[in-house]
This record gives structure tokens, C-alpha cells and sequence, in this order.
């Protein structure tokens, strides 16, 4: 069956992108006299503008917001998964639901939770970015890496460098791993557990992790490995809970009790998925090796396993007798209703990443290469088909991932030449997915197979940049570059089993490239005060889960129009910042003003089909604005020897200007994006061996879809405030302890799904 579907023509470029463009092609040649000159990462840090810590250069280009956390920064937080070492930086938010979440998705600014592919994730350099779809489902890879192995995380806000991607328009992450300096080893091991009250819910959940490893330096220093591990095991609570639904006729219904009725929400509460049983192992190893004079040789391997089972499921209604009743037709407050919704379900995953990096002097410019490969052997997933079915290992289905993963390149020169620092490179990818999905008879043993359904596809995606930062005097730089990106989407394909007929077809393959050109300048003013101008362009291609996610219909017998959409345009954004950094007193104050007009803006939509199916799929906004200002306050022995201080305040304004496809959109506030958002944590060392930390998040409740609908309960995205406190005390150099409590004021707070309440957590680390 071919596809009747067109690639969509292409657009004309902005004004402001044709400007930024126009400056570009006019910068000044780089024939001239070479002499050594600083690149930014190694000016003075007074000259750039970077939130958070200096012991370490930046390992990010520094354009826009910039924000680097160490070392002091981590002791303040109680750790349970490498995401959470972020919690505190400014305007940004990672949608964990439980400790052990697969699901964490960042949101930097205007980059809510569920497009998580506008954000680029390295570890080490290497893609750790999932961008095989762009939704909570498709969150970077943290568990690349385990708390104890990280040196140093980098947050930049906003695409202003032309070296990263159109997925930089939210933003870039790098994190960086611990350098062996020498033969040592490490242990870490940790519990949490958080009581938990809510609708039938009464218990605590609990939960640990071991990590450990060690390191080797050879004698030489030429040779130097770090090897670790990390076990993972823990109970969170359940992420859903099902409602009681309206129901008609005049068959028998059984008389239930139990329900809780919550008058913020439309229908009394039944029951509630199983609490997530999560068990997470990882194993990696990094060497390095000095084979020549200037040339280095840097290795990362990493396994992962992640089993998790939700067969505890439960339900709150109970007939005359006692007994549970899971699902069907009951009477609750004198009013007939269907019980429906309840599952069980179970999961496995392997993941691997195996990349090489080699960094060396060729020809007198500096050169960095590195080529990674991340897959997924195993996923499997296996779900009943409801309530009676998961408890007796009755009929369900069986859905397996065939091996999906990417490939990823980057190779970039830098060198400078008088005034010059001229950088330029490649970087490449490839995404590739292919799911099959069986009915089964015994959903638990995956047993009585039977075809049900399938997708696949692929994207490739090529950029080309360059950039030139001209150091105009000692506290002058200006910065041009740009970038060309070409993009493929190819081999999409569906499959449906409907009755005895096989249905399938083909999704057209699709090319796109875009040019997207960057400036900014930076300059200190007066004696202290550093501003910097930061404008680019971004364009985000869409990934294969956007693309290859339609549904085949029984009726027409081809692929749902309104599943899915065959010219889905990408994102294009246009981005502003202007920033300031200054000292009053024993205070640094950063100020961040910013804007970004983001045209054809990828956003899910749901809705009927003409035969009246529910159908979700990707659709373009065809305009959305976001601006916003951005205060953070740091201090370094405020008051007091050993007090030091972090806060930012965040004010956002992000609107759906624009969307012809669904015009009552239009005013509304973007969904998942706070007004408001504040974070900061209190630092005090009040005796050599004993420090105390006070941390706290907070945020305005957001909109939680394109209509502007809010709530504050299950199901909507809710404010939350969040208050922290830790207490560390060291016995010896080598020992550690650590007594913290996440949410200690049992804050109450949704992403949809219910957050973690009140979390005690305890941690002992050894260093040999």
C-alpha cells in the first residue's frame, strides 16, 4: 500500500534570522598574524559571565544564562539519582516522579516537561540524549553515570552557540565525570524512605542504593581507568489512579464502598496502578591513555538493567462482604459506574554505550573527535489487559522494542589566530527505532503470541558549523558563527493486524536542512560589571517518534490522517538574551532578560477521529512566544565565615500567539510553564567536621494543556514548594556521613502524577 502524502515546501528564513545571517557572512577573514591569545573557556573568570562554581573551566560554550555546579554545590543535595545533583539551578525543573524514574525530563525556562527533545545531554561529550521521541517517555540517559562519578555538571540556556544542534534550543547539559588522579577505590551506599498518605494509601516505601568502584593511574600517568558499579533498589508510589466513570442500562451492579470522593476532581477515586518496583544495575569503565605528546586516547563503556513490576495493583472498592472489586459495573453512592483501568504490567530493559574520544594537536589547531553508539538490545514490555486478567495472568499483550538506539560523531578544530579564535567542525547522528506489539494469553509469560502491531523509522541528521570570537580589546568579544543542518527521516513503517487481513504501509521519506546563524557580544563596562548580548537561531527537526507514531484505522484500512501528521513542519525559534553580572557588597548578581519566538512549535494533540476514536498525535502551533527575567544572588561567607548562599528568582510569560488548527488555543498560556519559579540552597560550615544545608524549589502552578485549563490535584500540574535540609558530618577524611530530608513540609504536589512526599535519606561514603 504507498503513501499518498507530500513533504512539505519549504519557508522563507525571518528578518531577524536574515540579519543575524547577513552579520555572519561579513565577519573578517582569519589570515592573519598568529599569535597565542586565551580561548573563553581559559579567560579570566571575571570576563565571563558563569553561575556557580570556578575551581574548573566551563565545559560548555558560555553564551546565554550559564550555570556550572561542583563539588560544594552537590554536598548540599540529597542525591538518590545523578539528575537530582541539578535540582537547584536557576529556572530549571527535572520531572522525577519516584526515586529511580526513568522518566525524568528537564525543563529549562520555557522547555517544559514533555519536549524533551530540546535539550542536548552529554556525558563526557558523548550524546546521551534520547531523541528518539520528544515527550516525558524519551528522557536523556542519566544513568550513563552514577552520583559519586560526577566532577562537574554545565548548564547553557538557549541555542547561542552555532557548535550545538537545533535540539539546543531549550538548552545544553554536559556532565562530566571524575579524572583519575590516582590508584584509590570508593564506596557510597545509601537508603530512602518515604511514608506515603494519600485517597487508600497508607504506608511507607522504601528503597537503597550501593555504588562503588575504584581507580587506577599508572606510574607514568600516561595510563588511567575508573571503574564502577551501582545497584539500585527501590519501591515509589503508584503514578496513577483511575476514577470511577458514569455508566447507563439497567444490568446488575454490585454494591461497592471505598471510593473516595475529592471534589476537585469529576469522579470519585477507585483505585491506583501498583507502587513501581524499580531495580537498576550499572556497570562502567573509562580509560584514558597518553600514547603521544599532546594526544589522548579517552574510552567510555556503560551497561545498564532496569526491571520493573507493577503487579501490586489496587483497588479501593469493597462489596458487602468485604472482597475486593477491581472492575465492572458497581453502585457507589447510590449511582451506577464502571470500574475500569486497572492493570498490571511488567518491564525490563538493557541499555549499552560504547564511545571513543581523541583529542591531540594537528597542524597547529586543536582537535577533538569522538564517535559513541548507544542501543538497547532489551525492552520488552508486558501489560494485562485489565484488573481480573493481571491477577489470575489472563490475557494482555507483549510489546518488544527491536534493539533501538543512535549512532552519534562530532569532530571540531579550534585555533586561534591574532584577535581570532576560530572554531569550526561536524557533528552527526542517527536514530532508529522498531517496535512489534502481540496479543498473548498470558500476559505475565508473554505465552499465545499473536501479531497485534508495528512501527519503525528512522532520522539522520548532518551540521556544519563555524564561529569566530574576535577579542576586540582586552574586555571586548564578539562572536559570530552559523551552522547548516541537513535532515532525513526514512524507513517509517506501520503494521496492524485487523480480523484475518494484515494491514501495513509506509510513511514517505522526508529531507529538510535549515541555517541557522548566531551572535553575541560581551563586554566588561565599568571596573566589575560584565554584560553580554547573546541572539541565534534554532531549528529542531522532528524525531522519529513525532513522524512514525500514526495508527492504521479498521474502517479505511490505511493510515489514520489524524494520528499522526505526514508534513509535520519543524521547530524554528528565534532567541534573545541580554545579561548582566555585578557585585553589591559581598553579594554577585546575575540578571537575564530573554526572549524567543518559537514559529511551528511541536506540540501533542488529542482529539476524535471522524468514527469517533480518541487519537493522539503531533501537531505544529504556529506560533508561540516565551519571555522572561532571571535574578540569582550568590554570596560566599554572607555574614558569617562558612556561610554561602545561592537563589534565583524566575519571572516567565510563555503564550500561544498563533495556531490555526485549533483557534480557542490562541492567548492561552503554554502549557506546563510556571509564572514563577524559584530555587536556592544555604550553605554553613559551622565546625571542621560538621556542615548544614537548607534547600528549597518552588513554582507557580502552570497551565496544564493548550486551553489553559488548571488545577491543583491529580492530573493537572500543580505549584509545589519544596524545602530540603542535610547534615553532614565527617568521622575521618574517608568517611562520610549524610542525614537529609527531601519535601520536609510534605508539600503535595503533581506532574500529572502524584510527586514524592516527604523522603528521609541517609548515606554513608568511603574513599580508600
Amino acid at each position: 500500500m504507498s503513501s499518498r502524502f507530500k513533504a512539505p515546501s519549504r519557508r522563507k528564513i525571518p528578518w531577524l534570522k536574515a540579519l543575524l545571517a547577513a552579520t555572519c557572512l561579513s565577519t573578517p577573514g582569519a589570515a592573519l598574524a598568529q599569535e597565542a591569545v586565551t580561548s573563553d573557556a581559559e579567560k579570566p573568570a571575571e570576563t565571563i559571565i558563569v553561575v556557580g562554581q570556578r575551581d574548573t573551566p566551563i565545559t560548555v560554550v558560555p553564551r546565554g544564562l550559564s550555570v556550572s555546579l561542583g563539588k560544594a554545590d552537590f554536598e548540599a543535595i540529597n542525591a538518590i539519582n545523578v539528575e537530582d545533583l541539578m535540582k537547584y539551578a536557576p529556572n530549571f525543573f527535572v520531572r522525577k516522579r519516584f526515586a529511580g524514574d526513568d522518566n525524568a525530563v528537564v525543563a529549562l525556562r520555557g522547555a517544559n516537561t514533555v519536549q524533551s527533545a530540546r535539550t542536548i545531554v552529554m556525558v563526557d561529550g558523548f550524546l546521551v540524549s534520547n531523541f528518539l521521541g520528544n515527550s516525558f517517555s524519551f528522557p536523556p540517559k542519566w544513568n550513563v553515570v552514577g552520583p559519586a562519578d560526577v566532577r562537574q555538571f554545565d548548564i547553557v540556556y538557549g541555542p547561542y552557540s552555532a557548535r550545538y544542534g537545533g535540539n539546543s534550543m531549550g538548552g545544553v547539559v554536559s556532565v562530566t565525570t571524575e579524572e583519575p588522579k590516582k590508584t584509590g577505590a570508593y564506596l557510597n551506599a545509601q537508603t530512602m524512605v518515604m511514608p506515603f498518605k494519600e485517597y487508600g494509601f497508607d504506608e511507607t516505601f522504601s528503597g537503597y542504593s550501593v555504588e562503588g568502584g575504584g581507580t587506577y593511574v599508572a606510574q607514568d600517568g600516561k595510563l588511567r581507568l575508573r571503574a564502577g558499579f551501582r545497584r539500585f533498589d527501590n519501591v515509589g508510589q503508584s503514578m496513577t489512579y483511575n476514577l470511577l466513570t458514569p455508566a447507563t442500562g439497567t444490568a446488575a451492579a454490585t454494591p461497592v464502598s471505598g471510593a473516595f470522593v475529592d471534589p476537585a476532581l469529576a469522579t470519585p477515586v477507585f483505585g491506583a496502578a501498583s507502587p513501581v518496583y524499580v531495580v537498576q544495575n550499572q556497570v562502567r569503565l573509562r580509560v584514558a591513555y597518553d600514547f603521544a605528546p599532546g594526544w589522548t586516547a579517552d574510552a567510555m563503556l556503560f551497561g545498564w538493567t532496569t526491571d520493573q513490576t507493577l503487579r501490586d495493583t489496587r483497588t479501593f472498592l469493597r462489596d458487602a462482604t468485604g472482597a475486593q472489586i477491581g472492575q465492572g459495573r458497581v453502585r457507589f453512592n447510590n449511582q451506577i459506574w464502571n470500574a475500569t483501568g486497572l492493570t498490571s504490567s511488567e518491564f525490563e530493559r538493557t541499555e549499552y554505550l560504547a564511545g571513543l574520544k581523541l583529542t591531540g594537536k594537528l597542524v597547529g589547531w586543536d582537535m577533538r573527535a569522538n564517535l559513541s553508539r548507544y542501543w538497547m538490545p532489551i525492552w520488552n514490555t508486558k501489560t494485562s489487559r485489565d484488573y481480573l486478567t493481571g491477577q489470575s495472568n489472563g490475557a494482555g499483550t507483549y510489546q518488544v522494542q527491536d534493539s533501538p538506539g543512535w549512532y552519534a560523531a562530532d569532530l571540531t578544530f579550534d585555533q586561534s589566530f591574532g584577535k581570532h579564535n576560530i572554531g569550526f567542525g561536524l557533528n552527526a547522528n542517527l536514530y532508529e527505532t522498531a517496535q512489534n506489539t502481540f496479543n498473548v494469553t498470558n500476559w505475565s509469560a508473554a505465552t499465545g503470541q499473536s501479531f497485534a502491531s508495528s512501527t519503525a523509522g528512522k532520522t539522520h541528521a548532518l551540521g556544519l558549523w563555524i564561529e569566530d570570537a574576535i577579542d576586540l580589546t582586552d574586555t571586548v568579544t564578539v562572536t559570530l558563527g552559523g551552522r547548516y543542518d541537513y535532515w532525513r527521516a526514512f524507513d517509517g513503517s506501520i503494521a496492524r493486524q485487523s480480523g484475518a487481513m494484515l494491514l501495513a504501509d509506509t510513511y514517505p521519506t522526508r529531507t529538510d536542512s535549515a541555517f541557522s546563524p548566531k551572535a553575541s557580544i560581551q563586554a566588561e563596562i565599568v571596573d566589575g560589571v560584565v554584560v553580554q548580548l547573546s541572539l541565534g537561531s534554532a531549528t529542531r527537526f522532528p524525531t522519529v517518534g513525532e513522524l512514525f507514531q500514526g495508527r492504521i484505522d479498521d474502517v479505511t484500512r490505511e493510515i489514520d490522517p489524524q494520528s499522526f501528521d505526514p508534513n509535520l513542519r519543524p521547530e524554528r525559534s528565534t532567541d534573545i538574551t541580554l545579561m548582566g553580572r555585578g557585585r553589591l557588597g559581598p553579594v554577585q548578581i546575575t540578571a537575564s532578560a530573554f526572549y524567543q519566538d518559537i514559529e511551528d512549535a511541536i506540540f501533542s494533540f488529542s482529539g476524535l477521529n471522524q468514527f469517533g476514536t480518541v487519537v493522539s498525535s503531533f501537531k505544529n502551533v504556529d506560533l508561540v512566544t516565551q519571555s522572561g527575567l532571571e535574578l540569582i544572588f550568590e554570596a560566599k561567607d554572607l555574614w558569617v565565615e562558612g556561610l554561602d548562599l545561592n537563589v534565583s528568582v524566575s519571572k516567565m510569560d510563555a503564550t500561544t500567539i498563533r495556531n490555526l488548527a485549533n483557534p480557542e488555543t490562541v492567548g492561552n498560556r503554554f502549557p506546563r510553564i510556571p509564572e514563577w519559579r524559584s530555587s536556592g540552597n544555604l550553605r554553613y560550615k559551622f565546625s571542621p567536621k560538621w556542615r548544614a544545608f537548607l534547600g528549597w524549589r518552588q513554582a507557580t502552578t502552570p497551565t496544564s494543556d493548550l486551553f489553559g485549563r488548571e488545577g491543583d490535584v491529580y492530573g493537572f500540574q500543580t505549584d509545589y514548594f519544596f524545602l530540603d535540609t542535610r547534615l553532614t558530618y565527617d568521622f575521618t577524611d574517608n568517611v562520610q556521613l549524610n542525614l537529609g530530608v527531601d519535601n520536609l513540609n510534605n508539600d503535595q504536589a503533581y506532574v500529572s502524577h502524584p510527586l514524592p512526599q516527604r523522603t528521609f535519606v541517609l548515606d554513608v561514603k568511603l574513599k580508600l
